[in-house]
């Protein structure tokens, strides 16, 4: 028998809620006592209502699973091949493997359990021989993979392109006319989140840029036909609730986007943590940081998830720190049931009109950008840097003045933390002197300009 709980309650409108928490403020401004700006300027109150809420369209392409990953750095194949196989052996699902120059492919995939884990790529080159080469290893193996090639996000990482603009693009039309039912192309917003873009102009710099490769490979009259599918990397930060929100609105972007160009409206979604706003002192709290993190990312609907690890600033690669960023994902999975539910943020008043509202603004900036010539253009004149500057400023000023707190560095910090002997890898932007065509989109931390001051007091 069925017993309704409510029956016995009137509904209470927002209306109502809105005159009851005035009436308990006692005097006190409601919008200065309890209404907050983010800094995409969207004012968050502290009660969100049936009434006043839009309900978000389905959001197309929810994975009804997500998949852990583990990140590979390729040096010595052999080395790579081991740590892939222990990482599956331990519960991971899914490789990333990062290149920065052709392997020995049967070397890195000996024995390789194609059956138990996806592979995804991360290739700091471009060499159409060994692309094609790999490709057809793979195909053969009937393995799982996306190659995950972004020749704009190359260019806006490091101002160049791999080879020229001529040579970059007719690699990547060669590779694609032979395999355009392959996830070969990816669109990385990483980029513009680890420089201090704000979550709308992620969204917007990334489906400006998923436009580019669209309306070059679906709108043109020799490719009208063609098909094509994206793979976005992100990067999630901490702001918990907007986190989640932006993958919904990043799916429901590119769905209308998509659907422009008479292709899949399905995107595929691998997430990791950002870097921006993790520390060198007080480090075990990157644990707690990269869990809310990565907790946004699958209940946001992120395909797979990969772990930073928290020592990944100051520490190269090692056993421990790899195994701890994975059992945190593991978890989530096994222990907390984040894959028991498909999508559990679908109706959460709060969630949705946070969805909405990131999705409209993104979408006014994108067709600004559209105006002003697209993304490559706008890179070209230096309009997208300037922005992410001006948002990354904004951002730093919060955090010195303590308005954005990273707890062990700008609050409670501890004074006896010395970091000084541990360091085995440089953990600040480096300033590498070179001819660049753009300016570079150039990833750094908050904590940087404080770190330095204390590593120089040690």
């Amino acid at each position: 028998m069925s017993i309704d709980l409510f029956k016995d309650f009137e509904p209470v409108s927002a209306k109502q809620w809105k005159q009851k928490i005035q009436m308990d403020l006692k005097g006190a401004d409601y919008n200065d006592t309890l209404v907050w700006q983010s800094l995409e300027g969207i004012h968050v109150r502290p009660t969100y209502h049936a009434d006043d809420t839009i309900k978000t369209p389905q959001i197309p392409g929810h994975p009804k699973h997500w998949n852990i990953a583990q990140d590979i750095f390729i040096d010595d194949e052999a080395i790579a091949n081991s740590l892939a196989h222990n990482s599956i052996e331990r519960g991971a699902e899914a490789i990333i493997f990062t290149a920065q120059n052709t392997f020995d492919i049967e070397k890195t995939f000996a024995n390789f359990p194609f059956e138990k884990a996806t592979i995804y790529f991360e290739f700091q080159f471009l060499d159409e021989a060994f692309l094609l080469k790999l490709i057809q290893y793979l195909t053969q193996k009937e393995a799982a993979v996306s190659y995950n090639i972004d020749l704009l996000g190359h260019l806006a990482k490091t101002g160049n392109w791999f080879q020229n603009q001529i040579n970059d693009h007719k690699i990547l039309d060669s590779l694609h006319q032979k395999y355009s039912e392959k996830q070969l192309i990816a669109v990385d917003t990483s980029v513009y989140q680890n420089a201090g873009a704000t979550i709308v102009q992620q969204l917007a710099y990334g489906l400006a840029h998923a436009n580019e490769y669209l309306n070059h490979y679906c709108h043109t009259e020799r490719s009208r036909s063609a098909s094509i599918s994206l793979t976005f990397k992100i990067a999630t930060g901490s702001n918990y609730f907007f986190e989640i929100a932006k993958i919904r609105a990043l799916r429901l972007l590119y769905a209308s986007l998509a659907s422009e160009y008479n292709v899949s409206e399905t995107c595929h979604i691998l997430a990791t943590p950002s870097k921006r706003n993790k520390t060198l002192y007080d480090y075990n709290v990157n644990m707690l940081r990269t869990t809310t993190e990565t907790m946004s990312a699958v209940l946001g609907g992120a395909d797979t998830v990969c772990n930073l690890p928290y020592d990944a600033l100051y520490h190269k690669s090692n056993e421990f720190g790899e195994r701890i960023s994975r059992n945190q994902l593991l978890i989530l999975k096994k222990e907390s049931y984040f894959d028991a539910v498909s999508n559990p943020a679908d109706g959460s008043y709060y969630i949705e009109t946070l969805t909405q509202q990131l999705a409209e603004q993104a979408l006014d900036i994108f067709k600004s950008i559209e105006k002003g010539g697209g993304l490559v253009s706008q890179l070209k004149n230096g309009t997208l840097q300037k922005k992410i500057k001006e948002s990354a400023t904004k951002e730093q000023q919060w955090f010195d003045q303590g308005k954005l707190i990273l707890v062990g560095t700008n609050k409670y910090p501890n004074d006896a933390d010395r970091m000084k002997n541990d360091l085995e890898l440089y953990p600040f932007v480096k300033t590498n002197m070179r001819k660049t065509l753009i300016i570079p989109i150039i990833a750094r931390r908050l904590a940087e300009k404080v770190e330095q001051e204390r590593l120089d007091h040690e």
